[in-house]
Order: C-alpha cells, then sequence, then structure tokens
C-alpha cells in the first residue's frame, strides 16, 4: 500500500491535554482538601495510559506513511530527539545542579544519575538492588523512548499486514511477562514490558486507519468503550488499593483497550459530533501543545507551592497558574526553536 497524506487531527491534540490534565489532577495534594478526592484522583493516573495509546497511533501512522520515503530512520529519529531530547536533559540539568546550588535538594551520586540518562530509569524502579535519584515522574517517558528505538526498525521490515501480528505478539508478551513477574513478587507497575500492550494497542489504530478499516469499526468503538469502563469502575469501586494480581494482569490492558475506542471515535467523528469538538476545543488544544512542559515541571512546582502553607484554594490556583505559565514559557523560549529545526529533516 503507498503512502498517504496524514490528516491532522486538532482533537488528539486536546486529548493529549486531557491525558495531561489527568495527570497533573492525580498529582495534587487533594488531601488538603477532601480525601475522598484522593480516591477520585486515581483515575487521573491513566492519563499516562492515554499518552501511551496516543503515542503508539502517532507515531506508527507516520511511520506507516513515510516507510518509503527516504532517509526513513535519520529523519524519523532525528526529529524524535529535537522533540524529546533538550527538555528531558534540560530538566535532568536544572534537577541535578542547579536547584542544589539554591539548597534545593542534594547532588546525586553519577551513578544514580546514569539510569537517567540513558533513559533505563524505570529498571531500577522495578528490580530491587539498584538505585538511581532524579524525577520519579519520568518512568513513563523512558517506556517511551524504548518503543522508538525498535518500532521503527519493525514498522520498515515487516510488510504492512503483518503489523497486525506483531503488535498483538506484543500485547501478549506484555500480560505474560507481568504474570512472571507477579509471580516473584515483583511489580509490574514501571516495567517496560509490562507496559507496552497500551504502545503496541494505539499502534494497531493506526493500523486500522492506513489499511481504511477504522471507519468501518466505529460502531464498535462505543460499545467497547462503555463496556470497558464499566469493568474498569466496578474495579475501583469493589478492588480499588487492595493490589490484587489477577487485577494487575488485566488491569492496564483494558486501560489502554479503553483509551484506543477514546482516540478512534475522537479520530474518526472530529469535527461531527459534539465530543469530539469538545475535545477539540482551544482550551484542551493549547494545553496539549505545551503538555510535555506541562507534565515535566508540575510535580515540580507543586511541591514547591505546597511547601509555603497556603490555604487549599490559594495552593491549588497557584500550583495550576505557575505550572501553565512554565509550560508556556517552556514551550515558546526553548522547546519552539528546537522543533524549528525539523523543516530541515521532511521526509521527501
Amino acid at each position: 500500500m503507498t503512502s498517504q497524506k496524514i490528516t491532522y487531527i486538532y482533537a488528539l491534540d486536546g486529548l493529549r491535554g486531557i491525558a495531561t490534565l489527568m495527570i497533573v489532577f492525580f498529582h495534587f495534594n487533594w488531601q488538603l482538601f477532601n480525601p475522598l478526592l484522593v480516591k477520585i484522583a486515581v483515575f487521573g493516573q491513566t492519563g499516562v495510559d492515554l499518552f501511551f495509546v496516543l503515542s503508539g497511533f502517532l507515531i506508527t501512522r507516520i511511520l506507516l506513511n513515510t516507510k518509503s520515503h527516504d532517509n526513513f530512520f535519520k529523519n524519523f529519529y532525528i526529529r524524535r530527539l529535537l522533540r524529546i531530547f533538550p527538555l528531558y536533559y534540560g530538566f535532568l540539568i536544572i534537577t541535578y545542579f542547579i536547584l542544589p546550588l539554591f539548597k534545593i535538594g542534594d547532588i546525586p551520586p553519577l551513578s544514580h544519575q546514569l539510569w537517567y540518562y540513558l533513559y533505563m530509569q524505570n529498571i531500577p524502579a522495578t528490580f530491587i538492588g539498584f538505585s538511581s535519584s532524579g524525577p520519579g515522574h519520568f518512568w513513563s517517558l523512558a517506556i517511551e523512548e524504548h518503543f522508538y528505538f525498535f518500532w521503527p526498525v519493525l514498522v520498515y521490515l515487516l510488510p504492512t499486514k503483518r503489523l497486525i501480528w506483531a503488535a498483538t505478539g506484543i500485547i501478549l508478551l506484555s500480560i505474560v511477562v507481568r504474570i512472571v513477574l507477579i509471580n516473584f513478587d515483583i511489580g509490574v507497575f514501571f516495567f517496560t514490558l509490562c507496559r507496552f500492550d497500551a504502545l503496541a494497542i494505539g499502534a494497531l489504530l493506526a493500523y486500522f486507519e492506513y489499511t481504511n478499516k477504522l471507519i468501518s469499526y466505529r460502531k464498535y468503538f462505543l460499545n467497547i468503550g462503555v463496556f470497558s469502563f464499566v469493568l474498569l469502575l466496578i474495579s475501583w469501586l469493589f478492588t480499588g488499593g487492595q493490589h490484587l494480581d489477577w487485577l494487575q494482569v488485566v488491569k492496564f490492558t483494558i486501560i489502554a483497550v479503553f483509551y484506543f475506542c477514546v482516540v478512534g471515535y475522537v479520530a474518526i467523528q472530529y469535527p461531527h459530533n459534539l465530543i469530539s469538538r469538545i475535545v477539540g476545543n482551544r482550551f484542551f488544544v493549547f494545553t496539549g501543545k505545551i503538555s510535555y512542559g506541562l507534565y515535566v515541571f508540575h510535580p515540580l512546582i507543586f511541591t514547591f507551592i505546597q511547601n509555603q502553607n497556603y490555604n487549599f484554594y490559594v495552593t491549588l490556583l497557584l500550583s495550576i497558574s505557575f505550572s501553565y505559565l512554565t509550560a508556556y514559557v517552556s514551550y515558546v523560549m526553548y522547546e519552539k526553536p528546537f522543533l524549528k529545526l525539523k523543516r530541515y529533516f521532511e521526509y521527501v
């Protein structure tokens, strides 16, 4: 199948913004206001899964539509590098070397920093016996980077029709690895192979779009999406916080299937129905544009402001306001100059 023009879907920027807001909501200390909100905020943690599904979808649709172009690997990896590396390593410099100058934290040993420099920080977070020090929320960035490392090679080497089997195999592999690790009492939340299923499920969505099957599956998105959401709601109400082994095995895949349906429904319907227009409104799209900086900076800002002992409402207002302001300044003044360099690595 030949490459085709990739339609830009603004609502997907909106979904990225919503995913970021979910994570921000999860990280805020709602215990200051109402303990019930702490339990509700747990849903915000699944914003990471929405990020994974979105990334799998967006990256794979680019790869599928450019695999026959010149400089396929060079352009893909340099464009990813320009988007991800500057802010990632810039924030590590802030964390390790600038903040300690102001007596905020200490400079950890190089052996503890090294895991972050190599995008391997989720490994010691999984297996006991290794030490690392750095931004705790960067584990998800490591998983996405691992996916970017090998998935383009599979897309390039495999016939397009085989990708559905490759993605399905990755999904099954994630489930099997979770079963194995749980049997050895090893946590499955942070480990790459335990979370690849969400990215692979997003890749399946791109495959269906590329092969013009996405619209024919439209009727299933709403039904399966509602069914999977009900399963997650029941799980949250009756088993939340119990850390049941069997639930850990299937939970992440069910969450990914739910967001598969959400992304697919929005991508097909935009801008022709109310839900897609809401997701694609200016506020959510703007949040999606600055989402990388918002994700990177908000825990640091939250911690600093909450340590000032303001009342709840002032803390909430300042936390959100300064997080948005910092992310916007980062995007305009720091990230955007690197993004402009992408024009030198366009696909021919």
